[in-house]
């Protein structure tokens, strides 16, 4: 059987990167930096007050006490928005608002509740330091300062930033098409009257929702019905950068993806883990191809453990990390196979999320999982106090 990491080279091997486009800011958001974001001026443009207060010149302050005050007649005002008017000279002072421009002559803001105002003047009773309260122009990022990073998902924290470097639009890598091909003559859709033998269709939904929240966008290939030449034509007519199939490849008398694709280039193997041990890899008239098992646990865990890195081979984007965490409720592993078990996550201690294990028909329990506990090939029982590989569920 082949490992679950040399699976994994194999199938990131099938993709490139793919190409970068053009998207406005409006329209960046979860895809991926194809190159760097950088500022295209200075961030903040000018200096600015952190508060609201007084601009004052921090030497006419130098002698204030709360026994000896120094009082300084208020020359002007300055708003957000609107230029500097006033200058702050000897004895003088500005009344200044929290992002306003730093009138000309000041070096130091002091809080308005810092000051007591009477008939035109403000009384100091303390020296202030040269830039209190003052936000330097430049400070957070200078032109052409990286602001976000080549290979970074984007989420609001990062346009914000882009937003603030004045870019109104990014370079960001295509965003994959995956076709999805779910087989099995006995699936029906949802809310569909099962008939003797039948069960409602499950794997397509969760590719759909599944590779949005990765990246990519799916491109349903069917239905197809359980026929080799089916399957492969359905295939090699996509017109996708990747298919992911789900069902029909394992060891069984009729398994159409397996019967389709054998032929047409797609390696099928055993992978040493549960779920998930049928797969296929390969590339199908030059379209790369990932043959999930049928079972719905087992298409969650391989969409997990294999396509999260696909795509991130396919954008440059990071995978996530896998962390460790300790186990509070253990359990018995398969000889000789990784294990993913779908896990409950609660203040950082891991539980089965069903008692029936990592069984890889068990679609409704896992509803109830956080994510995915790693259990390496060895270990023939997880007992409590145990850390093993975890990550939360990336789709």
């Amino acid at each position: 059987m082949r490992s679950v990491e040399e699976h994994l080279a194999v199938i990131t091997g099938l993709v490139s990167r793919l190409p970068t486009e053009t998207v406005s800011l409006e329209h960046a958001s979860g895809r991926v930096t194809g190159t760097a974001i950088t500022a295209s001026g200075s961030i903040p443009p000018f200096d600015n007050s952190a508060m609201d207060g007084y601009a004052v010149r921090t030497v006419d302050l130098a002698r204030a006490t709360p026994a000896v005050p120094v009082r300084l007649s208020i020359v002007g005002e300055a708003f957000a928005g609107h230029p500097a008017q006033a200058v702050v000279g000897p004895g003088t002072a500005v009344r200044i608002m929290t992002g306003a421009p730093v009138p000309r002559g000041a070096d130091a803001v002091v809080a308005q509740e810092m000051v007591a105002v009477s008939s035109g003047a403000v009384a100091f009773t303390a020296a202030v330091q040269e830039g209190a309260n003052i936000r330097r122009a430049g400070e957070d990022a200078r032109p052409g300062d990286v602001v976000v990073a080549a290979g970074v998902r984007l989420r609001a924290r990062h346009l914000a930033a882009a937003a603030a470097a004045g870019v109104p639009e990014m370079r960001v890598v295509r965003r994959p098409r995956i076709g999805i091909l779910v087989t099995g003559d006995e699936l029906v859709p949802p809310g569909t009257p099962l008939r003797p033998g039948q069960i409602h269709e499950s794997n397509g939904t969760y590719l759909a929702a599944a590779l949005p929240a990765l990246g990519a966008e799916p491109v349903p290939l069917g239905p197809v019905r359980d026929d080799a030449h089916a399957v492969r034509d359905a295939v090699a007519t996509s017109g996708v950068d990747l298919v992911v199939t789900t069902g029909g490849a394992s060891v069984g008398d009729r398994d159409p993806v397996k019967e389709g694709l054998a032929p047409a280039g797609v390696e099928f193997v055993r992978v040493a883990m549960q779920p998930g041990k049928p797969q296929g890899a390969g590339t199908v008239g030059g379209t790369p191809v990932l043959c999930f098992p049928g079972n719905p646990v087992a298409v969650a865990v391989c969409t997990e453990v294999f396509l999260v890195a696909v795509v991130a081979a396919m954008t440059g984007a990071e995978t996530p990390p896998w962390g460790d965490r300790i186990v509070e409720a253990g359990w018995r592993c398969p000889a000789g196979r990784a294990q993913f078990m779908p896990v409950t996550d609660a203040d950082g201690a891991l539980r089965p999320a069903t008692a029936r294990g990592s069984q890889s028909h068990l679609i409704a329990r896992l509803a109830s999982a956080d994510g995915i506990a790693w259990v390496d090939a060895e270990v023939e029982e997880v007992v409590p106090g145990m850390a093993v590989r975890y990550r939360r569920f990336t789709a």
